[in-house]
């Protein structure tokens, strides 16, 4: 009778801990924590501006390197010395990082324009000048990677660049053509039709030839023409910029946007969701998803299981990267879940995120804490729980 209480009483506390482990799961959390570029004395940003690429669990994000240098509220980059554009690649899902240097095959090199880089081009770092693409370019190559880059953040010609190998080599730059716009400032954000086809969500020149609207536009011949598909909403007073959009199904996508009010209002900063459910001919606003402080871009993301995702860098007190979650397509939002805590200050966030093949999450930033002002570059591996039942 005894060894039967005992057994019973056993299988009764090893129920509650798989009870409790079943329930911890069921709940986002962290696995890790991963330096990516912690160097002292450098600075490391923005892969938001760069892009992030994932095959089975080998990954690949670009960001910029530079001296660390204390300019008080500003990006405490030195001005005045040279700024890298690097890749940083992992082959065990995020867990360990090794620098890639393009600018030694003189790709991803870019202009020293104004937005496009933040310190100097670096001495005997050159490109090619853009030239028109022929066209052709595979979407769907089992090893692809695409980077879109600005010259400019207000009016200049955009360039990109594409990978059959993983981002080992790259052919570009090639000229995004202007569509019409004073100025588009290109980043990474496209959603793949087929193997020619291909819709790019970019930030054009207002009329005041400013940074800050949203337009979508489409290649149908792998990139040797575009069209001007629609504009994201109308010219906002502020700006609009930095979009991070997937698709739902055939003919719904969501677009989130980083969003700032103008001048003449109570200047406020944060990210808010548009919707086509007509592939993109029209869009409707959705609703404001999240304050960011003062200001931080999106990164969008739609999980194995259909969930949604999305990170971003909130820019104010307590200074965290966070993420929230949609069971239903973005009608709704979870609360924040905190993907890393206690930043030193504004200058921390410009997330790109990507799922492995585990459904675990890799979420690339950059940051600092209280402790050391050099920006780094992190990467923290997080489960983002179940669906809710």
């Amino acid at each position: 009778m005894t060894i039967r209480f005992l057994r019973d009483f056993s299988c009764a506390i090893l129920s509650v801990v798989v009870a409790a482990n079943v329930y911890a799961a069921d709940k986002p959390h962290v696995i890790e924590k991963v330096g990516v570029f912690n160097v002292d004395g450098k600075f490391g940003g923005w892969p938001a501006n760069h892009g992030m690429w994932i095959w089975d669990n080998e990954i690949l994000v670009g960001f910029s390197t530079g001296e660390y240098k204390d300019l008080g509220n500003r990006h405490n980059i030195d001005r005045e010395k040279p700024e890298h554009h690097v890749l940083a690649r992992s082959l065990d899902g995020g867990h360990s990082w090794k620098l890639e240097y393009p600018a030694e095959q003189h790709v991803l090199v870019g202009p020293s324009g104004k937005g496009f880089r933040h310190g100097t081009l670096p001495p005997g770092q050159y490109e090619p000048e853009p030239i028109d693409c022929p066209g052709g370019i595979d979407f769907t190559h089992p090893d692809f990677a695409m980077t879109l880059r600005m010259t400019d953040s207000n009016t200049g010609q955009s360039r990109f660049y594409y990978s059959y190998d993983r981002g080992h080599t790259w052919k570009g730059p090639f000229k995004l053509p202007m569509m019409g716009q004073k100025g588009i400032s290109a980043r990474t954000d496209m959603v793949v039709n087929g193997k020619h086809d291909c819709l790019f969500f970019l930030t054009a020149a207002k009329q005041d030839n400013k940074e800050g609207r949203i337009i979508c536009a489409r290649t149908t011949d792998g990139c040797k023409t575009f069209e001007l598909v629609s504009y994201v909403g109308p010219e906002p007073k502020g700006y609009y910029i930095m979009p991070s959009t997937i698709r739902i199904s055939p003919t719904e996508l969501l677009c989130t946007i980083r969003c700032k009010s103008g001048e003449s209002e109570k200047v406020r900063s944060w990210i808010e969701s548009w919707r086509s459910k007509d592939n993109c001919k029209t869009w409707e606003f959705d609703k404001e998803l999240t304050d960011c402080g003062e200001g931080n871009p999106p990164a969008l993301i739609k999980l194995k299981d259909g969930r949604l995702c999305m990170a971003y860098g909130f820019r104010d007190a307590p200074f965290e990267m966070r993420a929230i979650l949609s069971s239903d397509n973005g009608k709704t939002w979870s609360e924040p879940f905190v993907v890393e805590a206690n930043g030193g200050g504004r200058d921390i966030g410009y997330p790109r995120m990507v799922q492995r093949p585990d459904g675990n999450l890799v979420t690339v930033y950059y940051f600092h804490d209280k402790t050391d002002p050099d920006r780094k570059i992190n990467a923290t591996i997080w489960n983002p729980g179940s669906p809710a039942k």
